[in-house]
């Protein structure tokens, strides 16, 4: 999540020689960072906001009994996990639309590495984890409704398969969880500390 903060091109880090001039005092990269473009700046929040609701409602569902309550909250989280997929795409499709974007950051070559990775692994995992929903369903024989649209089986029932797809999907989640953490610390260190506008160029609110 956060991930037009790629690290290739606008996420990376700002030595503080870089933000801090020679009187001691914030440059002008921390009073008008470089804005992300609206659109990729919206997927994100929206990418950040579905996978929030997803998590929400299938932790809500395993603390709740009754039928058609547990029912309701699993399609939910169905209906969000598709969300992120779409966003997805559509977030790849508008990278590939604008290219490079410009960065005002000169990172290390150890730094950009690891933004790199990260932001990669979240997005394989953006598109894996709502893959291994959906054919979890399919294995299940549990058919995966999206807005009144019965999508089609990923794969036939079976048991077995339902599974060992049911813990890739757990373990791809807590995988998920380990790396938002990671990006968001990567966030709040540069606000901060480095006191760059890596952060800030993500919020709507204040763009100029």
């Amino acid at each position: 999540m956060g991930l037009e903060n790629n690290a290739q091109h606008d996420g990376s880090v700002t030595s503080a020689a870089d933000v801090v001039g020679d009187s001691g005092h914030p440059s002008d990269a921390m009073a008008s960072p470089l804005a992300r473009p609206r659109k990729l700046v919206v997927l994100h929040w929206l990418t950040a906001l579905c996978v929030t609701l997803a998590a929400a409602l299938i932790l809500t569902r395993d603390e709740v009994s009754g039928r058609a309550l547990r029912m309701w909250l699993l399609e939910g989280h169905r209906h969000f996990g598709l969300f992120v997929l779409i966003l997805f795409f559509v977030r790849i499709a508008l990278r590939i639309r604008l290219g490079k974007l410009p960065s005002e950051d000169n990172p290390s070559r150890l730094v950009h590495l690891l933004a790199v990775l990260n932001h990669l692994a979240l997005y394989a995992l953006l598109l894996a984890q709502p893959l291994l929903g959906w054919t979890l369903s399919s294995a299940q024989g549990k058919p995966v409704h999206f807005f009144g649209l019965t999508l089609p089986a990923l794969v036939g029932a079976d048991e077995d398969l339902a599974d060992r797809l049911q813990a890739w999907h757990q373990d791809a989640a807590w995988l998920l969880l380990a790396l938002l953490i990671l990006h968001i610390a990567a966030a709040l260190w540069h606000h901060f500390v480095v006191r760059d506008g890596v952060l800030r160029r993500m919020l709507p609110q204040r763009r100029r």
